[in-house]
């Protein structure tokens, strides 16, 4: 592929711009737009985009550095038109022609080259890369399933990535032989990052005499004018109190995520840039050392100190998942946010059981099996519509609520690798049979770590069920920003008097544990109350 030189665009009248970050690395594939590096200015920062597609070939600059409209920061290798381009979800292409069988006519006989055989075959490399991944950065890899010299059919799996939520396979867009690896167990990568090289047959097509040659359209390619728009895009200065926040788009995006207030990470970039590393750091201390007494008061959570355990025996240390320790923060996080407060109740779910197990033949026709989750999420719907203060999420503002107008429900799904909380949406306008459906294709992803982020994105309400485990009732954390969670625990025979006699019913103990910031402890009796009534007469849901 040609290299071009990439030069930095107009930035109207400003000078000396410093390099506060470099987005890219060499050896990285880009398309166009993709941000290549951050420049900061006495009164912004703006990221600067790819013009082209290709591959980095070499960084001319460094944090630090000052530049201005027109200095030269990067090498890249340009994509060429006379390269046939991988049709997967291959980020960038890297392509090296290496043609095996050429039938090449001399220039004074161009009837011959007319004649050329159809059979011939060209081999070519092509930079496989990372596919867009959701949004995640810095995604480590935890298996790669080939080797350098095995060939692979299109859809092959390469490599297994895990994120904070899930693990995902990277397939080949294309079939062919492994010439390189670019990555190992243990790197981080994103999205456009290289995976390996794969050299990939094809079919040759019939040259025409008349046709230019192949250098001569790449290096057509590589002289055709970059484009004469200047695309910068600015990043958002987040005001707070007297001064500014700077921070990339990642870092915010990570920071969100966290639920960490920027404004209080010092940050050891240029100018007090708050990086990813900061971010981390913060977090990490915050959670390790004593906490100190915030502006508005609190004596501070104190830390727990490490004991030697091995002084009392054989001991074993154990690594913690990236999940579980995702999952840990979260809970931390939510235990300490929410003013949690806890309603219990029990319904008479005699007659829904009766008619379960009363559909079993019919389940089997349909190959699914019938639990009583489904009846918790449609009765947990009916009741979501009908108290819709439960349905809401406090800004964190403090100043207004979000109202809902959907009802997506999470289920907690417990896995080896730790607790995962897949989303089943639009509950209030599914079947029993299309949630069961549902509720069994979710479950086994989340068991072989296959759950994309939008599968666990969205839900109003958590549903948590202990029901096949046992227990007489707990109090699940409330999932923020949602207000409420369900924790569902294991149905019982009890005597109930009804009609002046003791009978045996079902009863299914539960709890509503809710933020008492958005939600009143009437409304919470309420919906406890409403819910034990729809669970013991299902044709309620019909009305």
């Amino acid at each position: 592929m040609p290299v071009e030189i990439i030069k930095v665009p107009d930035l109207g009248e400003t000078k000396d711009v410093e390099v506060i970050e470099i987005l890219i690395k060499q050896g990285q594939s880009v398309r166009v737009n993709d941000s290549l590096l951050v420049l900061e200015s006495d009164k912004a920062a703006m990221e600067i985009p790819a013009p082209k597609s290709g591959v980095v070939s070499k960084i001319l600059v460094k944090v630090g550095d000052q530049v201005n409209a027109g200095d030269a920061f990067i090498e890249m290798e340009i994509e060429g038109a006379a390269v046939v381009p991988a049709t997967a979800p291959v980020v960038a292409e890297k392509v090296a022609e290496k043609v095996t069988e050429k039938v090449a006519a001399p220039a004074a006989e161009p009837a011959k080259a007319a004649a050329a055989p159809a059979a011939a075959t060209q081999k070519r490399l092509e930079l496989i890369s990372v596919p867009d991944i959701g949004g995640d950065n810095d995604v480590e890899v935890i298996e790669v399933h080939v080797k350098v010299g095995d060939d692979i059919a299109k859809e092959d799996t390469l490599v297994t990535l895990e994120s904070d939520k899930a693990a995902m396979d990277v397939p080949s867009p294309l079939a062919g032989r492994i010439t390189a690896l670019k990555i190992k167990v243990g790197d981080k990568v994103s999205k456009g990052s290289a995976v390996l090289e794969i050299e990939v047959t094809s079919a040759a097509a019939p040259q025409k005499a008349a046709a230019a040659p192949v250098d001569a359209k790449l290096s057509a390619a590589a002289s055709a004018p970059a484009p004469a728009a200047a695309r910068t895009q600015a990043i958002v200065e987040e005001a707070v109190g007297d001064g500014k926040v700077y921070a990339g788009p990642a870092v915010r995006k990570l920071a969100r995520e966290l639920g960490v207030d920027l404004a209080r990470v010092p940050g050891s970039g240029s100018r007090g840039r708050v990086q990813k590393e900061d971010l981390h750091g913060f977090v990490k201390a915050r959670l390790q050392a004593p906490a100190s007494g915030s502006a508005a008061g609190g004596s501070g959570i104190p830390a727990v100190p490490d004991i030697d355990f091995s002084q009392f025996g054989e001991i074993e240390t154990v690594p913690m998942t990236k999940l579980h320790k995702v999952t840990a923060l979260n809970m931390h996080r939510n235990w300490l946010n929410v003013p949690a407060v806890a309603q219990f109740n029990e319904a008479d779910v005699t007659e829904l059981e009766e008619f379960r197990n009363a559909q079993r033949k019919d389940a089997d026709k349909r190959g699914l099996r019938l639990t009583p989750m489904p009846f918790l999420l449609k009765a947990c719907a009916k009741v979501l519509q009908e108290y819709k203060q439960f349905n809401v999420s406090l800004h964190s503002s403090g100043e207004h609520l979000i109202q809902k107008k959907y009802i997506h429900i999470g289920v907690a799904v417990a896995t080896d690798a730790g607790l995962m909380v897949p989303v089943l949406r639009d509950v209030d306008k599914k079947t029993i049979w299309q949630l069961s459906a549902e509720l069994a294709e979710l479950t086994e992803k989340a068991k072989n770590r296959r759950l994309s982020k939008e599968d666990m994105q969205g839900a109003c309400f958590t549903i948590s069920s202990l029901g096949a485990i046992g227990g007489t009732g707990f109090t699940p954390i409330v999932n923020t920003p949602e207000v409420a969670i369900l924790g569902v625990s294991k149905t019982q025979i009890k005597p109930v008097y009804i009609n002046n006699a003791f009978v045996p019913r079902q009863m299914l103990p539960f709890s509503l544990c809710y933020d008492h910031r958005a939600v009143n402890g009437v409304d919470a009796g309420n919906f406890v109350t409403r819910l034990a009534e729809v669970l013991s007469d299902i044709r309620l849901l019909l009305l």
